[in-house]
């Protein structure tokens, strides 16, 4: 064959192969690799961070790069992985790092991801917990604790936790939580300059409700539930679990141990829609347990909620809770003095979370017992026993400003209902675009005749009512609304705004400080007086449950002021409270 015969063939076949490319071959293209997305960074220790993303279809392995400071600067390639996790080593200690991921499959490479939030290098040793506890441990302050998954201080055993101590929810086991089973103990005793803080993995700026699980306390108190009673957001069905029920105990003096300057910030995980842990259960807890001094900040579900049990309180601060601030039911008696729970937002939790923020928030909602396995059966839930009797006294309840977070069923003050009774004295309920009170139900009317019910020496501003309007027009008496004599019981309906009642507090939170709240009567303010000074006019099953006995907190000291702190007296909420937005 010639040159110019070989060269005519060679045309030939390419002209066949360009027919066939263009008219005959149906083969699309490789399909592009998805960009990485949900990139982000966790400390590992004081030279290492761990990254993390979501995987990608049809990515092999994936390209890490990392940049230094907050914004700006060159990525540069540190390494490559074949799981969606790298650990980036040999960093500065006190430097800020930004990381992005690209997915590769043989030749064909996604773009970077964006970047992932700057992450801060710490200097602390990290310490991550994946068995259960069940040995006394002790938590030390120059240690970050990630809690990875439920863990479980055992029966017999005891955590110690140092003033200062740190302690997150590891953010890749979601609803990572510390449950303190019956017979076991914690023992976190901070101070007002060192207080213990749990909170979420993720950095400043980053955190939102829901980030982790919360703190779960199970004793051996009273309940008003019988039968295998499960914790509410643990996820696991009845039976599954023994550990975790709460029913059954028959010592309302059991010692759990103490929370003293804690602080609980970003919890509340959903496991499932309308399942969501709190942010501090105490479910049956004894009175010989200790709780004062203890905040909760931005949690998805309650800030605080007791299941039965009688643990007294002191000194408690709720902060823009996604659900109600204080919740008490299922035969809960103990004993609670100077209370905040303060709300100016709809917090806004972490997307794709089973749950969501409450369609009935309230700033108190206390029940007697309203679930399965109730002691007086399905038919007549809340004339269960023990009834729900708790005292709640001194407290200052601010709702959100009209607009900020409307809801079908929430927005009082407090909803009592399903048989609860209860002390309620010497409070302040303000701003809250439906009524302050809901007294609701035959049966919870029915405390108040009995003499286990009080709502005494109130002040009342900025809501729609002092009482929702009483009507027994339904068929349903558990809908029946009551109310009680405003000058009876010295229940005055004021017309001073919120933030002029206090001495220092903002109208909202975009840019408040723990130096913005002062939660003193301001001068001139009328919940500087008319609070209840002599208990003797209570009945007396409610004059018993405020007199001191061996257990911690358990005096409710009468006051002449109304709210959760004194004219010109200690500012105790100061050095030990924050209140971030995320």
């Amino acid at each position: 064959m010639n040159y110019f015969h070989a060269k005519r063939l060679a045309m030939g076949l390419a002209g066949v192969l360009l027919v066939a490319a263009c008219g005959d071959d149906t083969t699309a293209p490789p399909a592009a690799l998805g960009v990485p997305v949900n990139v982000e960074a966790r400390a590992l220790s004081r030279t290492a961070l761990q990254v993390t993303w979501a995987s990608v279809a049809g990515a092999q392995s994936y390209e890490v790069e990392i940049a230094e400071g907050t914004s700006g600067g060159t990525f540069a390639n540190i390494g490559t992985s074949t799981t969606t996790s790298f650990d980036a080593q040999g960093l500065t200690t006190g430097s800020q790092y930004r990381f992005r991921v690209v997915a590769v499959d043989g030749t064909r490479r996604s773009s970077p991801s964006n970047p992932s939030a700057a992450v801060v290098v710490p200097d602390e040793i990290f310490s991550v917990v994946t068995a259960d506890i069940t040995s006394n441990r002790r938590f030390h302050a120059d240690t970050t604790y990630v809690l990875s998954g439920f863990i479980k201080v055992a029966n017999g055993a005891t955590l110690t936790i140092d003033p200062g101590t740190r302690i997150v929810g590891d953010f890749q086991v979601p609803g990572s939580s510390l449950f303190i089973l019956r017979g076991g103990r914690i023992m976190a005793e901070g101070t007002a300059a060192q207080p213990i803080v749990f909170t979420s993995e993720r950095e400043p700026g980053q955190r939102q409700p829901g980030d982790w699980g919360g703190l779960i306390i199970i004793g051996n108190g009273v309940i008003s539930r019988t039968g295998p009673t499960q914790i509410e957001g643990t996820g696991t069905p009845a039976g599954a679990n023994p550990a975790q029920f709460y029913n059954g105990g028959t010592d309302n003096n059991d010692n759990s141990g103490v929370l003293r300057y804690v602080r609980i910030e970003f919890a509340g995980y959903p496991t499932a829609p309308n399942e969501e842990l709190n942010s501090l259960t105490m479910a049956a807890v004894g009175a010989a347990t200790r709780i004062e001094y203890v905040q909760v900040l931005q949690g998805l579900d309650d800030s605080f909620e007791w299941f039965g049990g009688a643990v007294n309180s002191k000194y408690l601060v709720s902060y823009e809770a996604s659900d109600d601030h204080f919740d008490m039911s299922e035969g809960y008696i103990g004993r609670n003095q100077f209370v905040i729970a303060f709300q100016s937002i709809r917090p806004e939790p972490r997307p794709g979370l089973a749950g969501g923020v409450a369609s009935d928030p309230q700033m108190v909602e206390n029940d007697g017992c309203w679930a399965e396995n109730c002691s007086a059966g399905d038919a007549n839930r809340s004339a269960s026993q023990p009834y729900t009797v708790p005292v709640l006294a001194n407290f200052t309840l601010v709702g959100a400003p009209a607009g900020a977070w409307e809801t079908t069923g929430g927005n009082y003050g407090m909803m009592l209902r399903r048989g609860v009774g209860g002390l309620y004295v010497n409070g302040v309920v303000t701003r809250t675009s439906r009524d302050a009170i809901s007294l609701r139900g035959a049966q919870t009317f029915s405390r108040h005749d009995e003499g286990n019910m009080r709502i005494r020496n109130l002040y009342v501003s900025q809501t729609a009512g002092v009482f929702q309007t009483p009507t027994t027009a339904s068929s349903n008496p558990e809908s029946h609304q009551f109310a009680l004599d405003l000058a009876a019981n010295q229940i005055e309906a004021g017309s001073v705004n919120a933030v002029d009642l206090f001495t220092g507090v903002p109208a909202s939170t975009l840019s408040a400080t723990a130096a913005s709240f002062n939660w003193q009567p301001a001068s001139g303010s009328p919940i500087a007086t008319g609070g209840l000074t002599d208990f003797s006019v209570l009945p007396q099953q409610l004059q018993n449950a405020t007199t001191a006995n061996t257990h911690p907190n358990s005096e409710i000291v009468p006051t002449a002021y109304r709210g959760a702190a004194a004219p010109g007296g200690p500012q105790w909420w100061a050095g030990w409270t924050n209140y971030a937005r995320n």
